[in-house]
């Protein structure tokens, strides 16, 4: 599946409370089914995961001032969206900012339709949210990060296939 699988970047981003972003998506035509999920999005043209992360985290949420940090994880996954099936190679990398206010200012056609704002979470909330969130796992995997530090080698995450 990886062959063909689209390549992502995603970004960890945190603030100086050690808050994470999530922006908070909708199936376009059902804002009912919701979910929660880190910046990030796929590489454009010939540039690397790292540019990518950059630019879909400027264009998502308007914040340009970071300090792009490590690796800290990557995960394949398959997933239903807007009529269609998307098979992804994620690559998600940690990410710290003093700049705490959001703009967006990139958005795609499908991110307008399917995107209904974002939040700062604190690994309490997130630990404590019923809310769907993705990876599945984000809200230990950040505890683990602000108790740890990033892990030395990425960590290869489950594939997720919903």
């Amino acid at each position: 599946m990886t062959s063909g699988a689209r390549k992502v970047a995603r970004v960890v981003l945190l603030d100086p409370d050690d808050r994470v972003l999530l922006l908070h998506g909708h199936e376009p035509d059902d804002p009912a089914d919701t979910w929660w999920f880190t910046p990030g999005g796929g590489l454009e043209g010939d540039e690397n995961r790292e540019q990518a992360a950059r630019r879909e985290l400027a264009e998502e949420t308007g914040i340009t001032d970071i300090e792009l940090g490590p690796l800290l994880w990557t995960r394949i996954c398959s997933f239903p969206f807007d009529g269609r099936r998307w098979d992804q190679d994620e690559w998600y990398y940690l990410a710290r900012t003093q700049q705490t206010a959001t703009a967006p200012q990139g958005l795609t056609d499908l991110e307008l339709r399917s995107v209904a704002g974002l939040r700062w979470w604190t690994s309490a909330e997130l630990l404590a949210t019923r809310e769907t969130v993705y990876p599945t796992r984000l809200a230990e995997l950040l505890r683990t990060l602000l108790d740890e530090g990033p892990p030395r080698d990425p960590l290869v995450l489950a594939p997720e296939i919903v």
